[in-house]
């Protein structure tokens, strides 16, 4: 493509919506522009990074036996009653209605689509497995769309669906869409790690997310420092230590004016781990739940509202606390006041003796409070794992804490769907059995915008070569010279004849302006030709990484250029390997 016949227009000036640098980069670069909060339009240069990685996405899931299809964007209603999620999955749903007054949502996700899809062609065991994907457009209506592509409302995302006839066989189909995951991440370039991760409003038994790791990234992820533990910090749990400690009687204690557990142990001179706090909660649902988690811990809302089956779980006020017999700071365990709220303790509390508790009265609270002993409620894992905490796969190492970006999640859905839709097959014996399901998605858009933000410096983006909008660019500086320019215009002739992915910048600019667009815009390769150059029987040969500037002589530059070419992708795919 030659530069003064394409759409692409940089922007010197920083963005001020962009809070991360991959964003500000897509912005100034040209591959994106803002339509609304959360929905970007892709330019050309940023259309043709998206079928880079899309094109890399199809080739793997072809080679693991994935059958590509396209669904219909906007879904019936009816499909996700059926399912049960018409009112499970919250506001991030696009619910719409047609001029027939018929609901319809704009499809966060297919998984409705797909089983309907499913259930009327295949009828027996001898039909599966089979995985079906498709590369769509989708929507969520996120409540705080940002960090552009990283998390918008609407965006362009890979989802798969296996059907298998028992559970080793989706086991089977999981672990196939596992390796090909590992396979596209590696060949974008991207260091990433696959995590335990939660399976939120989609469900099913497990899932593993793939994280781009990056200090800018929304997610929190834990890692063992011993073995191959990842997870993500939603899901993670950590060994339990049994620290009881020297066990007390029960004593009521006056701690007046102290309603923080920070106050209180301050006060009674207690160690926090050695107490419990109460947080308070209801669902969507109208149900109310008391957590109890050690005073220096931090309640996960995520296992809190999937160890209650709650789609949301939202704080209770102050006024709310008081119509359910609960004192603001006082609440505790013992003799819980109020039978009609689900009293919920964290796995950690029960290992411990002489806790500090609150008395269900103003300004009194207990000492030497005992599970088991003293108090008795529903046990779970509600808490945030904390760093340097014991490993729970090796029982050795230590797990410290990374951020990361999620560019994929794969999930084992079991019967979930096909249960609730009567998605049946007949078996060998004739028996109509529920498909075991699978599903498996990559966020397109987020997996070009994580690849910028490892891959970037002071200058502008560094982009895989993989999926860069071109492989190679020649920048003429000086286009009124009609040698040079004649020579840059056969350079380029020749790299297209030749089946090389090349940018010509023939533009009438000064070279200042070119040279600082080429590295905003980030091509791996880079032939520059200048006036000086030239008359010497030279051009400059570089990588956009390292900006190490090699001369050679004109009529070895497409060798040279093809060398550079073969080492990056060889890289790419020992890393594969």
């Amino acid at each position: 493509m030659r530069y003064s016949k394409s759409f692409i227009y940089t922007l010197k000036e920083e963005q001020k919506e962009a809070t991360i640098v991959s964003h500000n980069l897509l912005l100034r670069g040209g591959f994106i522009v803002k339509l609304a909060s959360g929905i970007y339009n892709y330019l050309p240069l940023g259309l043709r990074v998206i079928r880079k990685v899309s094109q890399i996405v199809r080739e793997e899931m072809d080679r693991a036996g994935a059958i590509e299809i396209l669904m219909a964007a906007i879904q019936p209603a009816e499909l996700w009653k059926e399912s049960g999620r018409w009112h499970e999955y919250g506001k991030e749903l696009l619910r719409i209605k047609d001029r027939g007054d018929r609901d319809f949502v704009f499809g966060p996700t297919h998984e409705e689509v797909v089983t309907d899809i499913v259930r009327r062609y295949i009828k027996g065991y001898k039909q599966l497995p089979i995985n079906l994907y498709q590369i769509q457009t989708k929507f969520r209506d996120e409540l705080r769309p940002r960090f552009g592509l990283m998390r918008g409302r609407e965006f362009i995302m890979k989802d798969a669906y296996s059907f298998d006839k028992d559970e080793e066989g989706m086991d089977v189909s999981y672990d196939k869409m596992r390796e090909a995951y590992n396979n596209i991440f590696r060949r974008c370039g991207l260091n990433f790690r696959s995590v335990e991760a939660d399976t939120g409003s989609i469900g099913g038994k497990d899932s593993e997310e793939f994280m781009v790791l990056s200090q800018t990234g929304e997610d929190e992820i834990v890692v063992c420092d011993s073995c191959d533990f990842a997870s993500n910090v939603e899901r993670a749990t950590s060994v339990v230590e049994d620290e009881p400690g020297e066990e007390f009687e029960l004593k009521k204690v006056a701690t007046p004016a102290k309603e923080t557990i920070k106050d209180v142990c301050e006060f009674l001179n207690a160690d926090p781990r050695y107490s419990a706090k109460a947080l308070v909660y209801k669902n969507d649902e109208g149900d109310y739940f008391c957590f109890f988690v050690e005073g220096d811990d931090e309640l996960n809302l995520i296992k809190a509202k999937r160890v209650t089956g709650s789609v949301e779980l939202e704080m209770v006020s102050d006024e709310e606390l008081k119509n359910l017999g609960l004192e603001k700071g006082y609440i505790g365990p013992v003799n819980f006041p109020n039978k009609d709220v689900r009293v919920i303790c964290d796995e950690r509390i029960t290992k411990r003796n002489n806790l500090v508790v609150g008395a269900n009265e103003y300004g009194f609270h207990l000492t030497g409070a005992k599970f088991g002993r003293d108090f008795d409620c529903e046990v779970a894992d509600l808490r945030v794992v904390k760093e340097g905490e014991i490993c729970p796969k090796c029982g050795k190492g230590r797990l410290k804490k990374m951020r990361g970006i999620e560019v994929g999640h794969i999930f084992k859905l079991g019967q979930k769907y096909s249960k609730a839709m009567n998605a049946v097959f007949l078996d060998e014996n004739g028996r109509a059995i529920p498909f075991y399901m699978g599903c498996y998605g990559i966020g397109i858009g987020r997996t070009a915008q994580a690849a910028v933000e490892q891959n970037h410096d002071e200058y502008g983006i560094i982009w895989p070569i993989s999926i860069a909008p071109f492989e190679i660019e020649i920048v003429s500086l000086d286009t009124r010279n009609e040698q040079l320019r004649d020579y840059c215009d056969d350079l380029y002739n020749k790299m297209l004849n030749g089946g090389l992915d090349v940018l010509y910048d023939d533009r009438d600019e000064r070279a200042g302006v070119k040279l600082n667009d080429m590295d905003l815009i980030g091509i791996p390769i880079r032939v520059i030709v200048g006036k000086k150059s030239f008359e010497d029987g030279m051009a400059e040969v570089s990588l956009r990484r390292d900006r190490k500037k090699e001369q050679v002589r004109l009529e070895n530059v497409i060798d040279k250029v093809k060398e550079l070419r073969d080492r990056l992708y060889k890289e790419l795919e020992e890393v594969r390997r």
